[in-house]
């Protein structure tokens, strides 16, 4: 069974304003992440239980999950820099 995907507007800007070939990476793992969001170089968050990153390259993917409702939220596309968290 499917996971719902579900992209905030702050993502889907930075995902628009990516390299071509950074944002192709990053669609993959967004494509990815509709069948099996665990999957991949994830590490749940501290600050929130439902909290999780994705490292897709030099890119990380903050997302939420919710379980019972199978849905995926994209909160964020950020570039990996020293203050990226």
């Amino acid at each position: 069974m499917n996971w719902q995907l579900q992209i905030a507007d702050r993502a889907r800007k930075t995902l628009a304003r990516l390299p071509a070939n950074d944002r192709d990476r990053v669609m993959a793992a967004l494509d990815a992440m509709l069948s099996d969001p665990f999957g991949g170089d994830i590490v749940r968050l501290k600050e929130q239980p439902t909290a999780w990153r994705r490292r897709v390259g030099s890119y990380r993917i903050f997302f939420d999950v919710y379980l019972g409702r199978r849905i995926v939220e994209v909160v964020a596309i950020a570039r990996r820099t020293s203050t990226t968290y």
